[in-house]
C-alpha cells in the first residue's frame, strides 16, 4: 500500500471513529457525570481526527512529528475516558468494547508512527 493511500485510509478511519464517538455521546445517560465525562471524551477523540488531518498537511518532518505526538496523547486520553465510562458503570463494557478496540488499534498505529519518526527528528 502506498504512503498516500494509507494516509487517506487512516484519515477516513479516524473520521468514522469520531462520528462513532459523537453517536456514543448522544446515547449517554442524561446525568451530570455522564455529561462531563462524555464531553471530555468528545473533545479528546475529535482532536485525534483533527490533528491527524493537520499532520497530513505538515510542512516538515518536525511539524508532522509534533502533530502525531498530539494524536498519541489524545488517543491515550480518549481510551482513559472510555475506561472511566465503563468502570464507573455509566455505560456497559459490552457497549464500549468495539470502540475501546478501535481506540487501542489507533493508539498502536500512531504510537508506532511516533517511535519510527523520533530518530529522524533532530532535537
Amino acid at each position: 500500500m502506498e504512503k498516500v493511500e494509507f494516509a487517506e485510509l487512516l484519515r477516513d478511519r479516524t473520521k468514522a471513529f469520531a462520528l462513532r464517538v459523537i453517536k456514543l455521546y448522544q446515547n449517554l445517560p442524561k446525568n451530570e457525570e455522564a455529561r462531563i465525562i462524555g464531553k471530555q471524551l468528545l473533545r479528546s477523540s475529535t482532536s485525534i481526527t483533527a490533528n491527524y488531518r493537520a499532520s497530513c498537511r505538515a510542512r516538515s518532518n518536525a511539524e508532522y512529528y509534533a502533530k502525531i505526538c498530539i494524536v498519541v496523547e489524545e488517543a491515550d486520553e480518549s481510551l482513559f475516558w472510555i475506561e472511566i465510562l465503563s468502570e464507573a458503570n455509566i455505560m456497559s463494557e459490552n457497549k464500549l468494547a468495539s470502540l475501546k478496540k478501535e481506540f487501542t488499534e489507533l493508539l498502536a498505529i500512531f504510537s508506532k508512527t511516533k517511535s519510527t519518526l523520533k530518530p529522524k527528528i533532530k532535537s
